[in-house]
C-alpha cells in the first residue's frame, strides 16, 4: 500500500433517493424516535471525519431533509434529478467536495443500523494503509459468504472519476471493480446490513427495537 495521504477525509451522506418503493420520502420516515436521515447523519458525524456533506433532493423534500439535519455540521449539495439514480448523487458529491482531501467516505441514509464505530473503523483503516478503497462487507464472523455494501471510502485520486459515472451504474460499481485488487475490506455483522426500502422493512425494524447497531 502507498503512504496514507495526510489531508482531511470528508463523510458524505447520500440522501436524495426517490423512495419509489416506500411511497413517501423514506429519508423522513420515523424510526426509534428519529427520522432515518437524521439517524444516519448522526452516525456518520460520529465517525471522526474532517467535514460532512449531505446530498439532498430538490424542492420541498430537500428542504425537509435539511430541516431534519438542523443543528448538525453538514454542508449540503442538491441532486437536481434523483430519478437518474444513485450515480447522480455520487456525481453531485464529487463536484461539491472541496479540494485538498485525502479521501471521501460515502454512506446511505437508509441503513439505520450502521453505527459511528463502523464509519470510524473504515476511516482508521484508510489512515493506516492509504488504500485507494476501503470497503465494508456484511456477513457472519469466521468467513463464508458476505455482501459488500456501503459505506465505501474512496481515496482522493479516485474521486476524479465520479463526474463520469453513467446513470446505469448503481453508484461507483465499475470503479470499485477496477480497483478491487487494492481494496481493504472490513467485515461487519450481517445484521447491520438492514436497509429500508418498503413500509414492511420499516415496520420490521421498528418491531425489533433499537438495541442492534
Amino acid at each position: 500500500m502507498s503512504a496514507p495521504p495526510s489531508g482531511p477525509v470528508w463523510g458524505v451522506l447520500l440522501a436524495a433517493g426517490e423512495s419509489r418503493r416506500m411511497g413517501r420520502p423514506k429519508q423522513l420516515a420515523p424510526l426509534w424516535g428519529e427520522t432515518l436521515v437524521r439517524r444516519a447523519a448522526l452516525a456518520l458525524a460520529g465517525g471522526g471525519f474532517g467535514g460532512l456533506l449531505a446530498v439532498v433532493p430538490p424542492g420541498e423534500v430537500g428542504e425537509q431533509v435539511r430541516g431534519a439535519l438542523r443543528g448538525l455540521p453538514y454542508a449540503f449539495a442538491v441532486n437536481p434529478d434523483p430519478a437518474r439514480g444513485l450515480a447522480g448523487s455520487f456525481r453531485v458529491a464529487g463536484a461539491a467536495l472541496p479540494p485538498g482531501l485525502a479521501a471521501a467516505h460515502f454512506a446511505l441514509a437508509d441503513m439505520p443500523l450502521v453505527s459511528p464505530g463502523v464509519h470510524a473503523r473504515l476511516l482508521s483503516a484508510f489512515r493506516q494503509t492509504g488504500a485507494p478503497l476501503v470497503l465494508a462487507e456484511y456477513g457472519e464472523a469466521g468467513g463464508g459468504e458476505a455482501v459488500r455494501a456501503p459505506p465505501h471510502l474512496l481515496r482522493a485520486d479516485l474521486l476524479a472519476a465520479l463526474p463520469g459515472l453513467p446513470d446505469a451504474d448503481h453508484g461507483p460499481r465499475a470503479l470499485l471493480r477496477q480497483h478491487a485488487g487494492q481494496a481493504v475490506t472490513l467485515r461487519f455483522p450481517a445484521a447491520l446490513l438492514a436497509d429500508v426500502d418498503t413500509p414492511d422493512d420499516l415496520a420490521r425494524l421498528a418491531g425489533e427495537g433499537e438495541g442492534r447497531g
